[in-house]
């Protein structure tokens, strides 16, 4: 029919990992949009989440703030099942929490042989271990209830390599693998499970800090090794994942989608 949109969620329920600022936030807002019947909103920081929590209500759609460190797999329960109680079975999982954790930073690392193993859990944490958390904690009501859409953000350092961050190349390829075995376990039950590998986002600063970050030289580095001359943005990768969430992904699973300006190519 003319006018009906094709990536219309049917009110689902959906969990978000990370959600609280960039790319997780406008995925949030972005399923909101297309009908979701709720959205349960996942950061480390409270206000941050509860923030996108007010911006999803606005629009009519019901959200709840469950704020939780991935890593920790009790944490990840209660979220989950107070999602449930209050908005309904999840139905949409979409693991975007990552890079270095949630109170560090990634920047320039030594090589790996000059790496502390005590630092690589940061990365193993919240990259590897919080998208198994969350797919072990959600997959049980999915398979109830015969449906389900998993969605990974994971990144090209997983895909290609990244040199002085090894461990988080490590874990991130490690998520997009995992993406592929929860999808052949899972398939059998009306559930799909796919990645979206990043390259680099604008950083989520406010507009002065962002175009002063843009203006630098070393954003221009960064640039030049991309086939489209820009940083990613949150919307780019919000599209992407409102459509492996969608019926229109009914057929894909066990894939990983490059969302990242041609820095690299896949076949």
């Amino acid at each position: 029919m003319i006018g009906t949109d094709p990536l219309d969620l049917g009110g689902q329920i959906a969990f978000i990992s990370g959600a609280g600022q960039g790319a997780g936030r406008s995925i949030a807002l972005t399923l909101a949009h297309h009908n979701a019947g709720g959205i349960a909103v996942n950061d480390f920081v409270a206000g941050r989440a509860e923030a996108v929590v007010a911006e999803i209500e606005s629009l009519g759609v019901r959200a709840i703030a469950v704020p939780a460190d991935v890593g920790d797999h009790a944490a990840v329960r209660a979220a989950i099942d107070t999602a449930t109680s209050t908005l309904g079975p999840v139905t949409l999982l979409v693991n975007n929490a990552g890079n270095a954790g949630p109170n560090s930073q990634m920047g320039h690392a030594p090589l790996f042989w000059e790496t502390n193993p005590a630092e690589w859990d940061r990365y193993f944490r919240t990259n590897l271990q919080g998208v198994m958390n969350c797919c072990h904690v959600a997959l049980p009501a999915m398979v109830a209830q015969g449906k389900g859409r998993i969605v990974t953000i994971v990144s090209d350092a997983g895909r290609v390599g990244e040199a002085r961050l090894a461990a988080y190349s490590a874990a991130k390829a490690g998520a997009a693998g995992f993406m592929r075995a929860i999808a052949r376990e899972a398939g059998r039950y009306g559930i799909t499970a796919n990645a979206i590998s990043l390259s680099a986002l604008e950083p989520p600063l406010d507009p002065a800090g962002k175009e002063q970050f843009l203006a630098s030289e070393q954003a221009k580095s960064i640039v030049s090794r991309y086939v489209i001359r820009r940083f990613g943005r949150p919307d780019d990768v919000a599209i992407m994942a409102l459509f492996l969430c969608s019926d229109a992904a009914g057929w894909i699973t066990g894939q990983t989608y490059p969302v990242n300006g041609g820095y690299s190519f896949a076949i």
